[in-house]
């Protein structure tokens, strides 16, 4: 099957205190950017994801986003820093012997001090959170791969497409390049009949002048080797896999042959079709760049 690189897939899991959610979205890019943006208290989990994410994906800028909601009453905790409250108290009491201040606070006023009282998050089971955020990952993952799978069958028809069209202007060419020749042949007897009126003409000659203009057109082998572009690209579409750079290379050289049929070409026909199959080309190319 072929993959775009365009692709999107969300999951979440919910349990009675806990719900985890992942959204996975990706554009075209030359390499694996993998950009993950999650809860603090997941970071540890960073490599593990980047891990079983390769495992769906090769290429493409790829945004990942986890959210995670704890609803438990218990998931928070007040931590009491007694050593804290001690040094405050001890500071305090200076100054007001130093200025001759009141004592005019209690307890409940030295607990908003910074750092006094402080909410902490209670640790949670490691192996419990893995297990959720696992099961969303694949989750949305597969959702992601399928997205991609779908809209890369697309490309492939449209490519397939394309190629089918090629192939029926390098047809046309390869008929079309004997007849130039034939008309060449015809206009430089005639020419040489009006200019040699009373003088035989030298076949040999003309047969060496045909011959020099049929090298100088002779477009057989980049016909060959753009027709075999064409079939050996058709073939990797259909096989699947992640083929873009593959597809990519062989686009450059189909460019390469076209251009050089059109540099050759001495008919105005031929030329028509040669820039017709250079626009082809350019499309081909343009969608590859969406392919895994």
């Amino acid at each position: 099957m072929v993959k775009s690189m365009t692709g999107f897939g969300r999951f979440e899991v919910s349990e009675a205190e806990r719900k985890m959610t992942v959204e996975i979205k990706s554009v075209n890019h030359r390499y694996l950017d993998l950009n993950v943006k999650m809860p603090k208290k997941l970071n540890f989990f960073e490599t593990a994801i980047r891990n079983l994410l390769k495992e769906y994906i090769e290429r493409g800028k790829v945004d990942v986003f986890i959210t995670y909601e704890d609803y438990s009453e218990n998931n928070v905790c007040i931590k009491y820093n007694r050593d804290v409250a001690k040094e405050y108290l001890t500071y305090i009491r200076k100054m007001q012997k130093e200025f001759g201040l009141k004592e005019d606070f209690g307890a409940a006023t030295l607990s908003k001090y910074p750092e006094v009282l402080v909410m902490e998050e209670q640790e949670v089971n490691e192996e419990e959170l893995w297990k959720m955020l696992e099961t969303a990952l694949r989750k949305a993952a597969e959702q992601f791969t399928n997205s991609r799978i779908q809209e890369g069958e697309h490309l492939k028809k449209d490519l397939i497409a394309k190629l089918d069209n090629m192939l029926k202007n390098v047809s046309f060419i390869e008929t079309r390049s004997p007849e130039i020749l034939s008309e060449y042949r015809a206009k430089l007897t005639n020419k040489v009949k009006e200019l040699l009126t009373d003088t035989s003409i030298d076949e040999s000659r003309i047969l060496t002048e045909v011959t020099i203009f049929a090298d100088k057109i002779c477009v057989d082998e980049e016909t060959v080797r753009l027709r075999s572009h064409v079939d050996h690209m058709k073939k990797d579409l259909q096989a699947g896999g992640s083929l873009g750079r593959k597809l990519d290379f062989l686009a450059q050289e189909m460019n390469r042959e076209a251009n050089t049929i059109l540099s050759k070409a001495n008919d105005l026909t031929i030329s028509e079709y040669g820039i017709e199959l250079k626009t082809d080309i350019e499309k081909v190319r343009e969608q590859i760049q969406n392919i895994e």
